[in-house]
């Protein structure tokens, strides 16, 4: 029963978890306000706040797990893909970590991990709720990356659809911020959307041929419509917030959804799962959910804790990895490239 202590750094959130066996004990994370009076991430803060921050999430992480460093049998960490500064304080960490307490050491694509978080075990009134069967599809979005992911194994997978451009949290971000939103909008679009009526605003679909996605298209027709509209009234934005929000995310959502359906048409799959920080969103989830019922899928969805960036992720990778003896050696190198 391997125990496992994890560290996720990729971006502006400083995560650190044990599972043993492939459970979770403790998922600690502390997050980064800073970034909100930029908006946006600022790599070179995001940095400093992971320095000041992994201490003390591991030493939470351990406490709340209930276990000392002795107990732990390898140590593993995100290497790419991220900000390089901040995936820098995360694997040095851990990699002196492994060399001082001279255990193996286990390196984590943060992709991956987004799709694993569908295994991690979770029970309900005692009993475990059910996990996908392999084969199974992935819709991973993010604010960095949407893709759809085939999976044949926890460490065999295959990228058959991705984004040509923005992803889809990119898109919600940069559509909360034509709308006057903070950063992050993306959960202020979510929040603001369940108030209104969805069908009001109709935005364009992009008609990208496969299984890739484009969501540039849609962010300038939202760009163009606003301009247009505040150019007859100012207050339109004000006015319609509810309605607009509830329309840009349908559009996002009917998006992402449409090619998940031609892809599990394509592949025969029937056990669908979504993951990343945009499977947070609730109108997302219903949706899913409700395609599901309506195509007699098999869905499944992470909690939120396992949604954004967080280290419970790092560690059920890191488990199956253990299991097939998938270390890394010390000279590894954290990556900003996806395909590292």
């Amino acid at each position: 029963m391997p125990v496992i202590l994890a560290i996720e750094s990729s971006c502006d959130e400083t995560s650190c978890a044990l599972s043993r066996d492939g459970v979770i004990l403790s998922n600690i994370i502390a997050n980064q306000t800073i970034h909100e009076q930029y908006g946006g991430v600022v790599p070179e803060l995001a940095s400093r706040a992971h320095m000041q921050n992994i201490v003390p999430v591991v030493d939470a992480a351990l406490k709340k797990a209930g276990c000392e460093l002795s107990e732990v049998d390898a140590i593993a960490f995100t290497h790419a893909p991220g900000l390089i500064g901040a995936l820098l304080v995360g694997s040095q960490f851990a990699k002196s970590l492994a060399f001082s307490l001279d255990l193996p050491l286990i390196s984590v694509h943060h992709m991956q991990a987004h799709v694993l978080a569908n295994l991690i075990p979770r029970h309900t009134n005692g009993v475990q709720e059910p996990l996908p069967s392999f084969p199974f599809l992935c819709l991973t979005v993010s604010g960095g990356h949407t893709q759809i992911v085939r999976c044949e194994s926890p460490l065999r997978m295959q990228v058959i659809g991705e984004t040509l451009d923005d992803a889809a949290g990119e898109a919600f971000d940069k559509s909360a911020k034509l709308l006057g939103l903070p950063y992050p909008g993306g959960p202020l679009i979510d929040r603001y959307a369940r108030e209104a009526d969805a069908t009001r605003f109709p935005f364009p679909e992009p008609q990208i041929p496969g299984l890739n996605f484009s969501f540039s298209g849609v962010k300038t027709a939202i760009l163009y419509f606003l301009q247009e509209q505040t150019a007859k009234d100012p207050g339109f934005i004000e006015k319609n917030l509810a309605r607009l929000c509830a329309s840009i995310q349908d559009r996002i959502v009917s998006i992402l959804l449409n090619k998940l359906k031609k892809a599990a048409a394509q592949t025969g799959i029937r056990d669908l799962c979504i993951a990343g920080g945009v499977s947070a969103n609730s109108g997302l989830r219903k949706a899913f959910q409700e395609k599901g019922r309506e195509l007699n899928w098999k869905v499944f969805i992470p909690p939120f804790e396992y949604c954004t960036d967080n280290a419970a992720m790092i560690a059920i990778t890191a488990h199956y990895k253990f299991l097939a003896g998938d270390f890394a050696d010390l000279s590894v190198s954290a990556s900003a490239r996806p395909s590292a």
